[in-house]
């Protein structure tokens, strides 16, 4: 591996230092950087840049195998790195379903291949995830992929019984049951708008915010009841958010995500019936986005991750009740966050790193990543300009889908360089394959 030399860089936002990387780890910090520094060791100009650990995505779909025409591992994980990330989990609703130990071997040696980012498999909770038999949980665990984080992403796991079954299983090994919390009998298969005046007056079916909530309290006791871990996925209400405060003040193991999209976008969006807005769950009212800020602020929820959904353009450009769900987002997440949450003052750089890297990686037990900035760490860096401006253009996507819902905004923050193992995998706008990473 190649040195590296990063001079001038503003750990989390703090004073600059110059970091020394040699052998995929950071060597020295501060003077002693530039003191250790070899002769001709490549030199990496950071000044006026915030240096993070490398951003962990908890929750992405790749859509390989199955649907290669709306994203391959490849693509995602381009995308991944230009967003800056150094590791992002992968979803198990492919075709065939991530449920056997070979499945998530195969994802986990896709990801490899790509040098760009770790991908991590999530496994199903189910079989098929269709929420009836428990899937080879144990067996994907002790896999090469040492999958930790299951997940019938997609579908809501709503038997009482097979939650508690999977969450007694998962126990066993300190693995983590990701819940996408929607119950069925409250918020229907064709539910695709929040439920209000709006889904009325524009004859949307909706879904009511208890069907989220209701479904994190029960889950909550259930993990209180077996004492295992439970994550709740894309928090999206002002009652979901409640019913997470109130599970952590009962000291239950749970934690939380929220998307970019639930921070920013709105339900008065789907006015138009533009179809880049249907998402799963749907955007919420202008209250609930409020909510969702305030608890990513306070800890409540624990982390942001994008919910990357990308679709081919023959399954998004529909009608608003037939078009496929989902929003692409691996790009912009880190913008999102630095222009709603940095730039409103509720989250410093630090509170940045938490969120997006450090808490992510805790989550999901991955063991390289999410380190302080401190010597000896594997070096997953990810360098932020923080005052660049960005303005979105879905053409421009590394992605091979553009249900980009952030066409045509500009942010203030953008990914500078992201390294992996010491190795530049994006840098100024350019992917590059990653010399270092392997």
């Amino acid at each position: 591996m190649s040195d590296l030399l990063i001079t001038g860089a503003a750990p989390l936002g703090g004073p600059a230092a110059n970091v020394l990387v040699r052998d995929g780890r950071i060597a020295a910090l501060g003077a002693d950087a530039s003191a250790q520094a070899p002769a001709g060791c490549e030199s990496l100009d950071a000044d006026g840049l915030v240096l993070l650990p490398g951003l962990v995505d908890l929750h992405t779909h790749l859509r390989e195998p199955g649907r290669e025409d709306a994203e391959t591992i490849a693509t995602g994980a381009a995308a991944a790195a230009a967003g800056g990330f150094t590791a992002i989990l992968a979803m198990a609703n492919t075709n065939p379903t991530t449920d056997t130990a070979e499945a998530a071997e195969r994802i986990l040696d896709l990801g490899v291949a790509t040098g760009l980012v770790d991908v991590q498999p999530i496994g199903a909770v189910t079989k098929g995830i269709d929420g009836a038999e428990l899937a080879e949980l144990g067996l994907m665990h002790r896999s090469r992929a040492g999958v930790t984080v299951f997940s019938d992403d997609g579908h809501c796991v709503h038997d009482a019984r097979v939650m508690r079954r999977a969450l007694e299983y998962v126990r066993a090994f300190g693995g983590v049951v990701s819940q996408h919390s929607q119950d069925p009998q409250l918020a229907g298969p064709s539910a695709c708008c929040h439920e209000g005046e709006l889904s009325g007056r524009l004859g949307l079916p909706g879904w009511p915010a208890v069907a989220e909530s209701s479904i994190i309290a029960r889950d909550a006791l259930l993990a209180q009841h077996t004492g295992s871990r439970l994550h709740v996925a894309h928090v999206s209400t002002a009652e979901g958010v409640d019913a997470v405060r109130w599970a952590k003040a009962r000291g239950i193991d749970v934690t939380a995500e929220v998307t970019p999209h639930h921070l920013v976008l709105t339900t008065d969006l789907l006015a138009g019936y533009d179809p880049v807005y249907k998402v799963n769950p749907p955007l919420r009212p202008d209250e609930d986005v409020e909510a969702l800020r305030e608890a990513l602020a306070d800890g409540t929820i624990d982390a942001v991750a994008t919910d990357h959904a990308p679709h081919a353009r023959h399954d998004k450009e529909h009608a608003f009740v037939d078009a496929a769900f989902g929003m692409i987002g691996l790009e912009t997440a880190l913008s999102v966050v630095s222009d709603v949450m940095v730039g409103s003052g509720r989250l410093d750089w630090a509170g940045v790193a938490r969120v997006m890297s450090q808490n992510p990686a805790r989550i999901a037990r991955l063991s390289e990543h999410g380190h302080g900035l401190e010597v000896g760490a594997v070096a997953h860096l990810t360098l932020v300009d923080p005052d660049a401006t960005l303005t979105v253009d879905r053409g421009a996507s590394r992605s091979l889908s553009s249900n980009n819902p952030w066409h045509g905004h500009t942010f203030t923050g953008a990914v500078h360089t992201t390294i992996l193992r010491g190795g530049v995998t994006h840098r100024a706008g350019n992917p590059e394959s990653a010399r270092s990473a392997s």
